[in-house]
């Protein structure tokens, strides 16, 4: 078959997951699609790879509030191009888009992917109208990664319910997984063999709580002299959270590793995983846990407990609630053969469920179907 001219809108080629998602659907699908990005805000890092190895890419630099002029500029590059399907990845991106396809003739087929939801997740009453007597009608395909975004887009943001398809996230499950030596696997990302790790990977954004994160361990430290927490990542709280490990009396048992590249290593070297976030969607981050065979602590949140069922790939728990988070972190440090048995039952469902090979050949039969009919 002929490639698919494919047009991928988002804010900025970051490193998140939608972005990365579209990054590797670009990779993976080769010469099976024509792919061009679109970046409303920015290009980023993982955009100046993909401009690197010779992608197209077009950023519009929107400016602050309605930049009506982003429409305008769209449909400019959708009709240079020839494009014939546009991929817009969560609302803005949709809404902009939305906007130009009417400029373009209507030719180009749109769809719209929901990723994460805001938290709390509520939307204007307007939107919600024009979402349903309008935008709804200029998408072609809509699409979450979870039934939770599904839901949302749904009850709050107003699509029709009856469209809205569920294509999973996935990750590279072969790049992760349990190591042969355990103790070899700590000594070489730098970690000493004779203690354990719960390890976090996350901006420190306040979505994340990791605040709720350090108390419940905090609280668990009594318990589990052996143990330390691992902080990878960065971002505007990580002042706060090493302030607050300081004032819980723990600063020498969660260690902030900052932003790190070796992160299957680091999964490999660690003994269990946590995620504490007020809302979350798919967390890729959860899925490679599951790939390393890592029992999950996460809140009952979002599209985590579709993820983590309760007592057979993690324990799960309410969001905020850290004496929660510290009964079930210390149940898992206490009962070794009952953590086993939870990160291998993670590592068989990742296996199982969350591709990314099958989550990016599902997209492209969305796209040859939509520019075929």
């Amino acid at each position: 078959m002929r490639p698919v001219r494919v047009a991928f809108v988002v804010h900025v080629m970051q490193v998140a997951g939608a972005e990365v998602l579209v990054r590797e659907t670009i990779r993976r699908l080769g010469d099976r699609i024509r792919p061009t990005v679109f970046c409303l805000d920015a290009v980023g890092r993982i955009g100046e790879e993909l401009v690197a190895e010779g992608v197209d890419l077009v950023c519009f630099h929107r400016k602050p509030g309605r930049d009506w002029r982003v429409s305008r500029r769209i449909a400019a590059a959708i009709r240079e191009r020839g494009v014939e399907v546009v991929h817009a990845h969560q609302y803005t991106p949709f809404f902009y888009s939305a906007l130009a396809k009417p400029l373009c003739g209507f030719r180009p087929k749109l769809i719209l992917t929901e990723h994460g939801r805001h938290y709390p997740d509520r939307v204007s009453p307007l939107r919600r109208a024009v979402n349903r007597l309008a935008l709804d009608h200029l998408a072609d395909a809509v699409t979450a990664c979870c039934a939770f975004s599904a839901r949302g887009l749904c009850r709050t943001d107003g699509f029709a319910g009856a469209r809205i398809a569920v294509i999973e996230n996935g990750i590279e499950v072969d790049r992760y997984g349990p190591p042969a030596d355990k103790d070899v696997a700590k000594e070489e990302v730098g970690l000493e063999p004779e203690r354990r790790y719960l390890i976090h990977v996350a901006r420190h954004h306040p979505v994340k709580d990791q605040k709720t994160l350090i108390r419940g361990f905090a609280a668990a430290v009594p318990d589990l002299p052996g143990v330390d927490l691992l902080m990878v990542g960065d971002g505007p709280l990580r002042n706060e959270l090493e302030a607050l490990a300081v004032e819980l009396r723990v600063p020498d048992r969660v260690r902030f590793l900052g932003i790190r590249t070796d992160i299957p290593d680091l999964m490999r070297a660690a003994d269990a995983f946590a995620l504490t976030s007020l809302s979350e969607a798919a967390s890729l981050t959860l899925l490679e846990a599951m790939a390393s065979a890592l029992p999950a602590v996460v809140t009952a949140v979002g599209g985590n407990p579709e993820i983590v069922r309760h007592e057979q790939e993690g324990l799960l728990f309410p969001r905020g609630d850290a004496a929660c988070c510290a009964d079930a972190i210390r149940r898992l440090f206490r009962a070794p053969d009952f953590a086993a048995r939870l990160g291998a039952n993670g590592r068989a469902r990742a296996v199982e469920r969350y591709q990314l090979a099958r989550t990016v050949d599902e997209y492209y039969k969305l796209y040859a179907r939509l520019a075929t009919s």
